[in-house]
């Protein structure tokens, strides 16, 4: 079985972010920049998949600046085969990335396709549906769970009280959400090898960003705390002010 996994490039979920100048980009010095992580539950479900088949291939694939290059050499640090870099800029517009994406996915053969449920720094969950729209192919979003067998993917999505069970035929698009596949860490070995193995750089191909950030601004500050009281004599008031003013009750 050929999987291929998208991937991108995102800040890491603990940087403290500051704006670049003009407002409308984050400044990238001192910015540690991972795998989001939601891309590497669907990394791992590709990866344990293979292993499980004992043959086939984990290809990543990725839009992106040069910098690019360094994820993709995590993600095949991690154990995938081979890396395509689709050398263009992944924007806020979901709809270029996908078509950006669904170019090159054509030419790939895959048996299934692997995103994550969205990327860490949007949080759009739009990219992996939308490429499925283009391709043409039946889609499971957040995915916490699946097998294959037969030419069939059965998904397991979790939703509120219990968890629904759909099935997909192959090839299909997979969004993956935290939940049974729990990323590995790259062994040094796995490291090593990362750098031998075969990255492709490409133009992207596909239609041009409509969509683009006019402005970023931080979240406003939280007003100060108030104490209402000491002890049960507060209970009331704490109440009041709850039902009254926070217009919590």
């Amino acid at each position: 079985m050929n999987i291929v996994v998208c991937i991108k490039r995102t800040p890491d979920t603990e940087t403290r972010i500051k704006l670049g100048e003009g407002g409308a980009s984050i400044d990238p010095a001192g910015v540690k920049f991972i795998i989001s992580p939601y891309d590497e539950f669907a990394l791992e479900a590709a990866l344990q998949l293979k292993e499980a088949a004992g043959d086939g291939e984990v290809a990543l694939l990725s839009l992106g600046g040069e910098e690019t290059q360094e994820t993709l050499r995590q993600g095949l640090a991690m154990g995938a085969d081979r890396a395509v870099l689709l050398k263009g800029n992944p924007g806020v517009d979901g709809l270029a990335t996908a078509k950006a994406l669904a170019a090159e996915l054509k030419g790939m053969n895959a048996s299934l396709i692997l995103f994550g449920m969205k990327g860490a720094d949007m949080d759009q969950q739009q990219v992996g549906p939308m490429a499925a729209t283009i391709l043409g192919l039946p889609c499971a979003t957040a995915v916490s769970e699946f097998q294959v067998a037969g030419g069939v993917a059965t998904c397991h999505r979790e939703v509120e009280g219990g968890v629904e069970v759909l099935e997909v035929d192959l090839p299909a698009v997979i969004t993956m959400t935290k939940g049974k596949f729990e990323p590995r860490y790259a062994s040094l070995k796995g490291i090593m090898a990362a750098k031998r193995k075969p990255m492709e750089q490409k133009d992207a191909q596909g239609g041009e960003a409509r969509l683009t950030v006019r402005a970023l601004a931080y979240p406003p500050e939280r007003p100060a705390g108030r104490i209402v009281g000491e002890g049960p004599d507060a209970a009331a008031e704490l109440v009041r002010l709850l039902r009254e003013e926070a217009k919590a009750l």
